[in-house]
């Protein structure tokens, strides 16, 4: 009976509880809910306020003035103007082609001497390179001569007829003077032969000497007809050669081209006689060189246009393959340019920040077209007298993707900042 009674009660405390704790609960839910509701009516910011600061979802960042003093955040105001600028391309020396200067054989024969130049040795006009021997040189020496002495005849034969006084009417007939006809075959006689040793390969000075001497030589010397440097040598001394064969290549130095790789985009540019300044940096050098009026031409390989300039060298001090840097002039037309640290690269992506007041930065993308040193032209994204962030704007950038995580006092535009 006791048991019974027992157990009863036991029954009826555990209802009790059960009932009494979901009153508990069901009210707590309600307090919390009219809470949930209530909170958004009291701390809202104002409705004018959502319409000028974009929703933390598009990534708007509020930074305080004393923080942005911290990390050096500069803004400046974009503009639409006239770029003048340099652009810096690297070039590569080259000879020009139409100083170059072959001596090959005009005639068969034999080696006998070579002077110690070798490819890449500096030479000047006139200057010996080799000797050789010719049978051909023989009979063109000989006509040479024949014409030299035909030419001494005529002229002792008139001055002899000035000098020699009266003369009787027989002697008058003798001594009469040649045909000026006569002289001028004989001087294009003279012209014509001393032609041909030179074509055949004699040096300018060994005909005046064998012709002021009349001397046969078998020794024929090969000159140089330029000054510059050797850039190929194919001679060897007791070589059998024949007629045609190349000896030396001689480039004239004095004057050089200087190529230069530049992008398509770049090339409009570089107008013929646009003038640059050709540096040479390791020997502090500094030349003017003139576009040259010749178009550049493409390359398929490297995808860009060959653009030769010309350039005076005086002392030859600047050699092929040399590298050398060149500035060239450029007026931009009026745009609306950037600096080159305001924009964040993301793969294909260019993003900047702008100022939306009270120390609000939205980040914008924007398209961007040439580059001037420091200054990158906007296409799309921006418009004259919009402020941007020009410094510091990767520590807004990390806040902005993180959410509020990357910096200590920056707080994400949106209702919880509004109540702070």
């Amino acid at each position: 009976m006791k048991r019974t009674i027992y157990l009863i009660l036991v029954l009826i405390l555990v209802i009790s509880a059960f009932l009494l704790g979901r009153r508990f609960t069901v009210r707590e839910v309600k307090q919390v809910s009219s809470s949930s509701v209530s909170q958004p009516q009291v701390n809202a910011p104002p409705e004018d306020s959502e319409e000028e600061i974009s929703p933390s979802s598009s990534g708007t960042v509020e930074i305080t003035q004393e923080r942005q003093q911290l990390i050096g955040l500069r803004v400046a105001q974009v503009e639409k103007s006239k770029v003048t600028g340099d652009l810096r391309i690297l070039g590569r020396v080259a000879f020009d082609e139409r100083r170059v200067y072959i001596i090959n054989s005009a005639a068969a024969g034999w080696v006998r001497e070579i002077s110690t130049i070798t490819v890449g040795s500096a030479v000047k006009k006139g200057e010996k390179l080799a000797a050789f021997y010719s049978p051909e040189f023989l009979s063109s020496q000989q006509a040479y001569f024949y014409a030299l002495n035909a030419l001494d005849r005529f002229t002792t034969g008139e001055e002899v007829m000035e000098e020699g006084g009266e003369m009787g009417e027989g002697e008058e007939e003798e001594k009469k003077s040649p045909n000026p006809d006569q002289i001028k075959l004989t001087q294009a006689n003279i012209r014509q032969y001393g032609d041909t040793l030179r074509n055949l390969g004699m040096g300018e000075k060994q005909i005046e000497e064998i012709g002021r001497t009349r001397k046969f030589t078998d020794q024929i010397e090969m000159a140089s007809p330029t000054s510059g440097i050797i850039i190929s040598r194919n001679i060897y001394l007791g070589q059998r050669f024949e007629k045609a064969t190349e000896f030396f290549k001689i480039a004239d130095l004095s004057r050089v081209w200087i190529l230069a790789d530049v992008f398509e985009n770049e090339a409009q540019y570089l107008k013929p006689g646009l003038k640059a300044k050709v540096t040479l940096s390791q020997m502090k050098k500094t030349y003017t060189a003139t576009v040259s009026n010749v178009p550049p031409f493409f390359d398929a390989q490297t995808r860009t246009l060959k653009v030769r300039l010309e350039a005076d060298n005086p002392g030859q001090i600047m050699r092929p393959d040399m590298f050398v840097d060149i500035e060239l002039p450029v007026r931009m037309p009026p745009a609306i340019t950037v600096p080159s640290e305001a924009i964040i690269f993301s793969g294909k992506k260019k993003t900047v920040f702008v100022d939306l007041g009270n120390g609000f930065f939205e980040p914008r993308q924007i398209e961007t077209g040439w580059r001037m040193g420091n200054k990158i032209e906007v296409i799309k994204g921006l418009k004259p007298g919009d402020r941007i962030v020009i410094s510091g704007n990767f520590l807004i950038d990390s806040e902005s993707k993180l959410g509020g995580a990357g910096l200590g006092s920056s707080r994400t535009a949106g209702p919880e900042s509004s109540d702070r």
